[in-house]
């Protein structure tokens, strides 16, 4: 039975700090060539607690893009080429530093945008953003080439060294999402500026705003003009516009499949490099010999953490039959337990999905999958309020042709069935079109050795999910993306390989007194 707790819903504006008030209440345009841009357009920004308007976000036109990307390849050949490793080195420590000494407003004017916990906004979005700028910062001294003595047959004479050099790829797009759109925004921006390379970032038409911020504080912390620009917009056709801009060199997104797919066609048709860390539908499977007071509550957070609203969310639950029962009981349990508030409240355990229209798809989802035979364990209703409030919810018995199941969901539904062998919980989780996590709770190294190489998945966790470290490469297989975000394969993907051959004609050194 769900034991309510009375909490506030709506956000409280008078909480927020007078630096997060000034900047919501200013005029919000772009940032192009280090200047602030006004836009001759804006669009309304939507609280996703109450649907109600709290600002107004610039509408990029196909000439602020086209200007945006004319400043990133100026600053390109100009002063950032100029700039040492170790210059762009302690740009990032800088970034990294002013990132945690306005923590207070970043995380805030996330949480507004996005209704996320300010919590979560707080520890993923500043704090682990720094952490993840700092390890890149590294990276910018340590990109290195090869120094090859070569042996090529057809030239006798001299000797001949072949040399390879690492060089940044050049104007970065990088497209990012709005369920962690600063971090991810991060991901982008740290390893494209240890590389060498310049950006234009096109946030989420919902989460515009920490991009404006944190561009203001990239030009603190030394980054030359036209390094880093934003642009913002509610039209698909900006994105499109960044995205087929000939002087655009490389597409980094995060995103849906659908929209990565065109990304890639387009990118392709024009030898762009891209990478794309796309949808996913990732596995949860609980042995018979797992610890169940470890792996029920982290099942449970696998799924509700960030409201669902996590690519690699554990969203598909496969329990051994012989555990199944305790397993979702219990789960359904911690979901019941969750209370729901504003995200600005510290007492919220789940805030709202980003805005209305999302919520009623996911519990569109929901109510498909009760038609097709799923069972409702817990959940499945949203709240008598103009907030964007989903209740977690559990759904048991699922059969894998049911849409809830295959598709991504994107919000806080868990759906379950039962395994009898290993076998058949690897073939359950390995059916789907995605590939991007999947995590297994077992105490049996050999079970989870032959499911660790299984699994058709980019990461696998063992007794643990959605657990990322800055120093592992963390990208999808099959429909869930190519290419990494973080790592030093983040960093190198920055780069363009380029070999050169040196001929040392051979000379009399007799007369050399």
């Amino acid at each position: 039975m769900s034991v309510e707790i009375e909490l506030r819903l709506d956000n409280d504006y008078g909480s927020l700090g007078q630096s997060t008030r000034s900047f919501l209440d200013s005029s919000h345009g772009f940032h192009i060539g280090g200047k602030q841009v006004r836009a001759a357009s804006t669009y309304a920004l939507q609280d996703p607690s109450t649907g109600q308007v709290f600002a107004h976000a610039g509408q990029a036109r196909m000439l602020d893009v086209a200007d945006a990307v004319s400043a990133a390849k100026k600053a390109l050949g100009g002063a950032w080429s100029r700039y040492r490793p170790h210059q762009r080195e302690a740009c990032l420590l800088r970034l990294a530093d002013l990132l945690e000494q306005h923590a207070r407003p970043l995380s805030e004017i996330e949480t507004v945008c996005s209704g996320r916990l300010l919590q979560n906004t707080l520890h993923v979005d500043v704090h682990y953003s720094a952490h993840v700028l700092r390890y890149m910062a590294g990276w910018a001294t340590k990109l290195s080439g090869r120094t090859t003595p070569l042996s090529v047959p057809y030239v006798p004479d001299g000797e001949l060294d072949g040399f390879t050099f690492r060089e940044a790829v050049g104007v970065v797009a990088a497209i990012v999402p709005w369920n962690v759109a600063l971090g991810i925004a991060i991901w982008k921006i740290a390893p494209a500026l240890a590389a060498g390379c310049t950006i234009v970032l096109k946030p989420a038409p919902q989460t515009p705003l920490t991009a404006l911020y944190l561009a203001q504080l990239a030009l603190e912390a030394g980054l030359p003009e036209g390094v880093l620009n934003v642009v913002t917009g509610s039209e698909p056709e900006v994105g499109v516009a960044l995205v087929r801009d000939p002087d655009v060199d490389m597409v980094s997104f995060t995103g849906s499949t659908e929209v990565g797919r065109q990304i890639a066609l387009d990118a392709a048709g024009a030898f762009k490099r891209f990478s794309l860390e796309l949808g996913g539908k990732s596995p949860v499977i609980i042995a018979q010999d797992a610890d169940l007071s470890r792996a029920i509550p982290q099942a449970a957070w696998a799924i509700f953490a960030n409201h669902g609203q996590n690519c690699c969310a554990g969203s598909r639950l496969y329990a051994h039959a012989r555990v199944f029962d305790e397993v979702v009981d219990g789960i359904s349990a911690i979901a019941e337990s969750i209370t729901l508030g504003a995200p600005l409240d510290s007492q919220s355990a789940m805030g709202p999905l980003v805005n209305r229209a999302h919520s009623q798809r996911v519990l569109a989802y929901v109510q498909e999958g009760i038609r097709e035979g799923a069972s409702l364990r817990t959940g499945g209703q949203g709240l008598d309020h103009p907030g964007a409030y989903v209740r977690p919810t559990v759904l048991a018995g699922v059969s894998p042709q049911m849409r809830v199941v295959r598709e991504e969901v994107f919000g806080p539904v868990l759906v379950a069935a039962s395994f009898e062998n290993d076998a058949q919980a690897v073939s359950l989780a390995n059916d789907s079109e995605f590939g991007l996590g999947a995590s297994i709770w077992s105490r049996d190294l050999d079970r989870v050795r032959y499911m660790t190489r299984k699994l058709q998945a980019g990461s696998v966790w063992v007794n643990t999910h959605n657990t990322l470290d800055v120093s592992l490469p963390f990208g999808g297989w099959k429909s869930s993306g190519m290419g990494h975000d973080l790592s030093e394969e983040a960093v190198l993907a920055h780069t363009r390989l380029k070999s050169s051959v040196h001929h040392y004609l051979q000379t009399d050194t007799t007369d050399l007194t």
